[in-house]
C-alpha cells in the first residue's frame, strides 16, 4: 500500500450517482490524484439500478440494493417465469428487491414517464468507471462478470446477457454494459491510465484478502455476506444463495443478508454505549444470553426473504434484562444469520477450507471471538483495512500486467491474520432457529 484516500457519500436506499463522482474524487485528490498513476478500477456496491437517457443523462435517483420497494416486483417476476428454479437455471439467481431486474419492474410500474426517457442500464461501479473514461456515448459502458451476475439477465452460466428476462421486466430493450473479462481493459482515463473492468464489492473483496477455492469469505459490513469461491455455478431454486460470478473467471454463491454491522450500531445506540463497551459487555454475558434472542430484522430482511419484517427481542425474564445480555444477543443475533448463509453454502456443495472475517463489524472483540462458536470453524481475521479497494486496485495490477492470474500481495497473506477458536454452540443456532420461525409466523411471513 502506497498511500489512501477517502471521502463519504450519503446512505440511504436511493442516491444521485453524482454523489458518488463526488465522493470518488475527492478521495483522489485525498490519495494525491492519477497523474503518475498507471491503472484504475473500481469496486462498488452490487445491484444498484442506474438508468440513462440517450444522451448519457441519469434519469433518477439510484435504487440501491437495500431499496425494498421492489419486493412485490421481484415475486412477480418469479412467478411469472415459473418459479424459482426457473430463474436458477437461466441466471443463477432468483429475484428479491436487491437483484436489478426487480428493481427495472418496480420502475416501469411505479414511474412509467421516468422510465420511458431511460436508454440504458448500468450498476454503480459501471457508470464510475465509464465517468473516468470521459463518458463517450452508451456504447462505452462496460462491466465486469461479478457485477452482471447479479443483474438478474446475465448468466453466470452460459456467461450471455437474457434480454428476454429484461424485456421481461421493463417492457423494452434497454442498452447494457460490454461484459468483460477479469483481466481486459475498459479504456483509459483522461491522465492516460488503463481502466479495469471494476467488481461489485464482494468480489473485490474477495480478491482483495486473496480468497481461493475453498475459502469462504464471512463480510460484516452494512450488509452480512457470506460467500464461497468456486470453480462452478451455483443454481439454488430457493434464491437463498446467488449464483454470482468472482472476479477472476471463477464463481462467487453468496449469501447475503440486509442486517449486519447496523444491528451493533442499534444495540450501543439502544444502550447508550460505544462500540468497545458493546463489545465487552457482550463478552461478560453467557453463551446463549440466558435465553434473550435478538432477531436483527431491522430493514426488513434479504435472507430468508423477508422485506417487511422487523426485529425482535425474545426471552426477556429479570435475568436477562441487563446491558450485557442484551449486547451478547445483538452479537450472537447477527452471527447466527451468516451461519445460516454458511449452511446454505454447504447446502450448495461449497468446500469450507477456511473462514475469512472482514468487514467494519469484524473490528469488534466480541464478533471475533464469538464468531468461532456460532460459525462452527475457527476464523482467520485479516488486519483491518478497505478489501474492496485492495481488490480493485490489485486487478488494476492485474490488467497492467496482463497475465494469466491476478499478481500476488505478501502482505496479504494467511500468516498475517489472526486464528480464533471456540466450541461450536449448536444449542444458540437452535435457539436463535425457533425464535426466527416464531417471529416469521407471528408476522405472517
Amino acid at each position: 500500500m502506497v498511500r489512501a484516500g477517502r471521502a463519504p457519500h450519503p446512505e440511504g436506499t436511493e442516491v444521485h450517482p453524482d454523489a458518488w463522482w463526488v465522493a470518488l474524487t475527492t478521495a483522489i485528490a485525498h490519495a494525491g490524484g492519477l497523474d503518475d498513476v498507471v491503472a484504475v478500477s473500481v469496486g462498488g456496491q452490487q445491484h444498484g439500478m442506474v438508468c440513462l437517457d440517450g444522451a448519457g443523462h441519469v434519469v433518477r435517483p439510484a435504487l440501491l440494493w437495500n431499496d425494498t420497494r421492489s419486493a412485490a416486483a421481484a415475486g412477480d417476476l418469479v412467478a411469472e417465469l415459473d418459479g424459482g428454479q426457473a430463474w436458477a437455471d437461466a441466471v443463477g439467481v432468483v429475484p428479491v428487491a436487491s437483484i436489478t431486474v426487480a428493481k427495472l419492474r418496480w420502475f416501469a410500474e411505479q414511474e412509467p414517464r421516468l422510465a420511458a426517457r431511460a436508454a440504458a442500464v448500468c450498476l454503480p461501479h459501471d457508470w464510475l468507471t465509464w465517468r473516468l473514461g470521459g463518458s463517450d456515448g452508451l456504447g462505452a459502458l462496460r462491466t465486469d462478470r461479478s457485477d452482471a451476475s447479479g443483474t438478474g439477465y446475465w448468466s453466470a452460466i452460459t456467461e450471455t446477457y437474457r434480454p428476454d428476462l429484461l424485456e421481461r421486466a421493463f417492457g423494452r430493450a434497454l442498452e447494457v454494459p460490454v461484459v468483460l473479462g477479469p483481466a481486459a481493459a475498459a479504456g483509459r482515463t483522461a491522465s492516460g491510465a488503463v481502466l479495469g473492468p471494476g467488481a461489485g464489492d464482494n468480489a473485490a473483496a474477495a480478491l482483495g484478502v486473496g480468497a481461493e477455492v475453498g475459502d469462504v469469505v464471512v463480510s460484516v459490513g452494512t450488509s452480512g455476506v457470506v460467500s464461497a469461491v468456486a470453480e462452478v455455478p451455483a443454481r439454488d431454486p430457493s434464491g437463498i444463495v446467488a449464483g454470482f460470478a468472482d472476479a477472476t473467471g471463477r464463481y462467487l454463491p453468496l449469501v447475503c443478508t440486509l442486517n449486519a454491522s447496523r444491528v451493533l450500531d442499534a444495540a450501543a445506540r439502544l444502550l447508550g454505549v460505544d462500540h468497545d463497551e458493546l463489545s465487552r459487555l457482550a463478552l461478560t454475558a453467557p453463551a446463549g444470553a440466558d435465553g434473550l434472542v435478538l432477531v436483527p430484522y431491522l430493514e426488513g430482511e434479504r435472507t430468508p426473504d423477508r422485506p417487511d419484517a422487523t426485529g425482535a427481542l425474545h426471552g426477556m425474564t429479570p435475568v436477562t434484562t441487563t446491558a450485557s445480555h442484551l449486547a451478547r444477543a445483538a452479537v450472537e443475533g447477527l452471527l447466527c444469520g451468516l451461519a445460516d448463509g454458511l449452511d446454505a453454502l454447504v447446502e450448495q456443495g461449497a468446500r469450507v477450507r477456511r473462514v475469512l472475517l472482514v468487514g467494519g463489524g469484524a473490528r469488534s472483540e466480541s464478533v471475533r471471538r464469538i464468531a468461532p462458536a456460532i460459525l462452527g470453524c475457527p476464523v482467520l481475521v485479516p488486519p483491518p483495512g478497505e478489501y474492496v479497494a485492495d481488490g480493485a486496485a490489485r486487478q488494476a495490477a492485474w490488467v497492467l500486467a496482463a497475465g494469466t492470474a491476478p499478481p500476488d500481495w505478501p502482505e496479504r497473506s494467511v500468516g498475517g491474520m489472526q486464528r480464533h477458536e471456540a466450541d461450536p454452540a449448536p444449542r444458540v443456532r437452535a435457539r436463535y432457529a425457533e425464535v426466527r420461525e416464531l417471529t416469521a409466523r407471528s408476522t405472517g411471513h
